[in-house]
């Protein structure tokens, strides 16, 4: 379940300043330099942790499992129109079946972990998209990852605040 936006008046006047002080000083940046702010927040807590957004990967690790070489290559194979035993007999002789196996069993378990939805494609595409921002004339969106309760099955929610108005949402679950 994705709650609703956290509308400005939610936050504390201490979080908004310090959301204010982020973007401002994302503003000032002239250039990417690969240790932008991310804002993660802690709803139950109110507690606001920032990082940068190299060092996100180890607060807050994102779920591999899905990218393995041998999923990848086996949906790949059925987006071509491979029926399912030919695609997976094609990537055990690719792989080896015990690396298929493997694979698949890494990405089950990965689900039963609650990983909130965070891949390493939603890390990756954040980073893209962060990034693309210092080509562009357009204000700089500060990332605020609202974090799922801990324990339950909901995922992360992705939030682009722009320095005005704090209103843009993205959820990448």
């Amino acid at each position: 379940m994705v709650e609703p936006f956290l509308v400005p008046g939610s936050l504390t006047p201490r979080l908004r300043r310090t959301l204010d002080h982020l973007a401002g000083t994302l503003q000032a940046q002239t250039s990417w330099l690969g240790q932008e702010p991310v804002a993660l927040l802690e709803r139950c807590w109110l507690r606001l942790d920032v990082v940068g957004i190299g060092a996100l990967p180890q607060r807050l690790p994102p779920d591999p499992s899905e990218a393995a070489p041998e999923l990848v290559r086996y949906r790949q194979l059925r987006a071509d129109g491979w029926p399912d035993p030919e695609a997976e007999r094609q990537c055990w002789q690719e792989f080896g079946e015990q690396a298929c196996r493997q694979a698949l069993q890494r990405y089950w378990q990965a689900q039963d972990s609650l990983h909130h939805g965070w891949t390493l494609e939603c890390y990756l595409q954040l980073v893209r998209r962060y990034r693309a921002q210092f080509s562009s004339a357009e204000p700089r969106r500060l990332p605020l990852l609202i974090l799922a309760r801990t324990g339950s099955p909901e995922p992360h929610q992705l939030h682009w605040l722009p320095p005005a108005e704090r209103t843009m949402r993205h959820t990448c679950a």
